[in-house]
């Protein structure tokens, strides 16, 4: 059977928010057996925040957490890294209210948890093992979860721009295949946006470090590190938004053109309807050494 796993040592991290501009620092900390993944505001008297859908602030550029008022945003990046990699206890212990978007992907928390290491807890992981599909879609956008014996994401984008185009992600996802086809895809956006999301008072520590930005024809500040590094960072945030179920998933979930609307309201429902799923401890494929990654259009990885 599959043992919970929390982190050897502590590993920490520290940037620049890509909405507020406030400068964080990021801590891991091992945790016992069933604390989850858990955010202290160490600059709020350690007040915790767990990473359950239950504290869903709200996802308009980025999903947020908030509890009793205290605020933690732009979680995606991190909880995605930690669910990959099957990290089931830990504290993130942070000092502002967003977490640093780093170079805009995974890279650097896939990085910060090789340094912390893996330590395995004497309990069993269980697991949310979706019997029933469930699938809605609002508008063009569609999102479905399905039976599998695997944590597998299909993740379809289109934004009807030249430099994109149609892209289709789809593959098992274990911490192997999430380190070498997801982590190091960055999040992006377009040019004409940038003013109105200012106005907001969004993207404030935005800049060509930290996004991928397009104009109305082309990539500005190239080069892609993934012909499709566009899908592949949807996919990325998807997964972000799964590990708000709080447990690991044995099940397939297809994405059409959605985003963090649909991911988290697509957690909601599960776990709000039983007779979907069942908590089961037996070990996935995707738990076993076998690779079995897949995108649906292989391509190479630029430098």
């Amino acid at each position: 059977m599959p043992s919970q796993l929390t982190i050897q040592r502590p590993a920490e991290v520290e940037g620049v928010g890509l909405h507020t501009a406030v400068h964080s620092r990021v801590r891991l900390l091992p945790a016992p057996a069933d604390t989850g993944i858990v955010f202290r505001r160490v600059d709020l008297d350690n007040f915790q925040i767990e990473a359950h859908i239950c504290n869903l602030a709200r996802v308009s550029y980025a999903t947020s957490l908030m509890k009793q008022g205290v605020l933690i945003s732009t979680t995606e990046h991190l909880l995605a890294a930690l669910y990959s990699c099957g990290i089931d206890n830990v504290y993130v212990e942070i000092d502002a209210l967003e977490l640093p978007i780093l170079d805009g992907s995974s890279k650097a928390f896939i990085e910060l948890l090789e340094q912390a290491g893996t330590r395995r807890l004497r309990r069993r992981r269980r697991y949310i093992k979706v019997v029933k599909p469930l699938e809605f879609c609002d508008g063009d956008r569609r999102i479905g979860i399905y039976p599998a014996d695997e944590f597998r994401i299909r993740c379809f984008v289109d934004y009807g721009h030249p430099a994109i185009g149609p892209q289709d992600i789809e593959m098992a996802v274990d911490r192997q295949a999430f380190t070498r086809e997801l982590a190091c895809a960055r999040t992006f956006g377009f040019l004409k946006d940038f003013v109105g999301l200012q106005q907001m008072g969004l993207i404030r520590g935005g800049s060509l470090a930290n996004a991928i930005v397009l104009d109305d024809a082309s990539v500005l500040n190239g080069p892609l590190r993934f012909a499709d590094e566009f899908g592949r960072h949807k996919a990325l945030d998807l997964i972000g938004d799964l590990a708000l179920l709080g447990r690991p998933l044995q099940a397939s979930i297809v994405a059409h053109r959605a985003g963090h609307a649909l991911h988290t309201q697509l957690v909601t429902r599960l776990l709000e309807d039983r007779s979907l799923w069942v908590e089961t401890t037996d070990l996935p494929a995707a738990d076993s050494t076998t690779d079995r990654a897949r995108i649906t259009e292989p391509i190479s990885v630029s430098p």
